[in-house]
């Protein structure tokens, strides 16, 4: 079993819109009807906005390998491309998908863990994200890794307002 773990660069878009795709789908299909499901990722995961985000210099995406197949990816926002105003002292973890195939194979902690490193690196002195109130399995490991609620937002799936908590790990 090998882990590694590479940057995204821009060449990388098309292979980052296919595993965007895919582990979004198999995470919230179930959940959502087509018709929400359809018109968040044609807006999140087409490839201009990918490009966009890709060129962002306060975003970074790396995918995670396991045994040489891409296995999930991680985006991190820092300073101006957070998607709330937390603060500069914090780093936002975005999105952290592993496909199914991949699960229960430590790939989420070592992701979260490479998002503590950059932060740490960056001098910030804590880590938070938005994850869905319904998505139990991720609210269970997040809190397993140290995050507490200490908010929560707005997210659009196409026309239906949803509830994200926020949750957030302080580093220092």
């Amino acid at each position: 079993m090998t882990i590694n773990i590479k940057k995204c660069t821009l060449e990388d878009s098309r292979k980052l819109q296919e595993i965007s795709y895919e582990t979004f789908n198999e995470t919230f299909k179930h959940q959502n009807p087509p018709e929400n499901m359809n018109a968040y990722l044609e807006r999140a995961f087409n490839l201009k906005q990918l490009e966009k985000e890709l060129s962002n210099i306060f975003s970074q995406f790396f995918f995670v390998y396991f045994n040489n197949e891409v296995a999930g990816y991680l985006k991190v926002n820092s300073n101006d491309a957070q998607s709330e105003e937390i603060g500069d002292e914090s780093l936002e973890i975005e999105r952290i998908y592993i496909k199914n195939k991949f699960q229960k194979q430590g790939l989420g902690k070592y992701l979260l863990n490479k998002a503590v490193e950059i932060a740490l690196e960056r001098n910030k002195n804590k880590i938070w994200l938005g994850v869905w109130e319904k998505n139990e399995n991720a609210i269970a490991f997040y809190k397993k890794m140290e995050f507490v609620q200490t908010g929560a937002h707005s997210f659009y799936m196409g026309d239906e307002e949803q509830i994200d908590f926020i949750m957030t790990k302080t580093l220092i």
